[in-house]
């Protein structure tokens, strides 16, 4: 094992959406040394112009570059569709993966009956029309049916995860693909597995493979450590370290139970 093999990966999310990832990898690696960024000073992201995305993903990524890490995963829909190549060009040579491209390549692997594939994301997400471009580059074949779900994101953070009104906001965004009998749904926002098991019992009596990119992208992130020959292989078990740009209530709480782990420590930083 190289030095370089201990360094971390950096993911990052503009809130708490983001630490679906973190588990993701966490579980598929756990040697691994983390740093997690999460903009919830500025959050939802799914609201906001592609050009004050651009802008605030390329501090949180100078901010984890001084980090030294050896990888970079953007945990976040909204900024994979506005920023991913501005954020690789800046990068150089350390690799970045996407969950757009992540969540495209493990829908386009699920079993296919129809050629038919949902996704539900935030306005900026679904109005930029990444995944549609990302999927149709791979396989133009495919019909793609795409929802905006921006209360979701609000829900998510307020941790409004399996209650009354989370139910009715979901049944009110998912009831128009029960009749499009598509083969797979992308959760296009990392925010998003926090409501799969509602997700899934809406849909229950579908053949709907539900797909999570959390665990695509850690698959994928797990691949290229392999064939770099950088996996943290000898390692005791890896580190963890949070940040955030502002510390809402309910933060901490949210994160270590969505964990299953304590945090020690989650410390604020203020990007410029």
């Amino acid at each position: 094992m190289t030095k370089r093999a201990s360094a971390p990966i950096g993911i990052f999310d503009s809130g708490i959406g983001g630490l679906t990832v973190v588990k993701s990898v966490m579980e598929l690696m756990p040697e691994e040394n983390i740093i997690y960024f999460g903009d919830t000073a500025r959050v939802p992201y799914g609201i906001k112009s592609i050009e004050t995305i651009r802008e605030y993903a390329i501090q949180i990524t100078d901010f984890l570059l001084k980090r030294n890490i050896k990888l970079i995963l953007i945990a976040c829909n909204s900024v994979s569709a506005a920023a991913n190549h501005e954020i690789r060009e800046y990068c150089g040579s350390i690799p970045v993966l996407d969950v757009v491209e992540a969540g495209s390549i493990a829908a386009l692997e699920a079993n296919s009956n129809t050629n038919r594939i949902g996704v539900i994301g935030t306005l900026a997400t679904i109005g930029s029309g990444t995944y549609e471009k990302s999927i149709r580059s791979k396989n133009p074949e495919k019909r793609i049916y795409s929802r905006a779900c921006p209360l979701l994101v609000p829900l998510a953070e307020e941790g409004w995860i399996d209650n009354e009104v989370s139910k009715l906001t979901l049944m009110e965004y998912l009831k128009d693909f029960k009749d499009k009998d598509i083969d797979s749904l992308i959760l296009g926002c990392t925010h998003y597995p926090l409501f799969k098991n509602q997700i899934e019992e809406f849909l229950s009596g579908t053949k709907t493979e539900i797909i999570d990119s959390a665990t695509s992208i850690a698959k994928m992130a797990y691949n290229l450590l392999e064939e770099r020959k950088l996996l943290n292989v000898n390692s005791q078990g890896g580190n963890f370290e949070c940040y955030v740009s502002d510390k809402p209530q309910r933060f901490q709480a949210l994160a270590e139970r969505f964990l299953g782990k304590k945090l020690n420590r989650i410390d604020i930083v203020t990007l410029k």
